[in-house]
């Protein structure tokens, strides 16, 4: 089935090569921003310059490098800010903008619809966005790679079971759209990325966990 046009962009920006994402809708001009971690007022230029106005903002979890700019983001723009429970108290942000959720629940940006997914594992409220066939999938998944699991909040057991019961069983047709730039390319054809990636190929715990070295 055809997927609706929507405004989508993917820009690198900061030292740590993070993806953040501008998704919208073409005819209400409305735009959420995914993880304003860096360099705020070119994500704001490069909405404006397009014609959307940011409505809503989305952090698939509390690192500084996917939240540092939503201080500077709330003082251009007023906006809640969309985050998982369990990553919710480590966002600095004042606690009237965060909008709190646990996983499974759509927001709309004007008549586009975004699924939040929840996929701890990387830490206890990581997320991915699921909008228009194209997956958001944060520190969670990325291209030949998975997130860390060594860092504080991190458990290897949970990410298995993010991946595998969560994002494996998503369509072949699902675009990946990781939070960094680690690959040769930008985005992948989850399909693809479901025998070429070894750690969401992994067929069993033991086997992830060799994989991530903790086992």
């Amino acid at each position: 089935m055809t997927q609706p046009s929507i405004y989508f962009k993917q820009l690198e920006l900061g030292p740590m090569q993070n993806f953040i994402y501008l998704v919208g809708d073409p005819t209400t001009r409305e735009a959420a921003v995914v993880d304003p971690g860096w360099e705020v007022p070119r994500i704001l230029r490069c909405a404006e310059d397009d014609g959307y106005r940011i409505t809503k903002a989305f952090v698939t979890h509390h690192h500084f490098d996917h939240v540092m700019g939503l201080g500077e983001l709330l003082r251009a723009v007023d906006v809640p800010v969309y985050v998982h429970r369990r990553d919710a108290p480590l966002v600095k942000v004042e606690p009237g903008s965060l909008k709190p959720l646990s996983g499974g629940e759509t927001i709309d940006v004007g008549g586009v619809t975004i699924q939040l997914l929840h996929t701890p594992g990387h830490t206890p409220g990581s997320v991915c966005l699921l909008v228009n066939g194209r997956l958001l999938s944060g520190d969670t998944l990325f291209i030949n790679g998975c997130g860390r699991c060594d860092l504080p909040g991190g458990d290897p057991r949970v990410m298995f079971e993010s991946l595998s019961k969560t994002l494996k069983v998503l369509d072949d047709a699902t675009t990946l759209c990781p939070g960094h730039n680690y690959a040769e390319t930008p985005t992948a054809r989850l399909g693809d990325e479901k025998h070429a990636n070894p750690f969401l190929a992994a067929p069993t715990l033991h086997d992830f966990l060799r994989l991530t070295g903790f086992a």
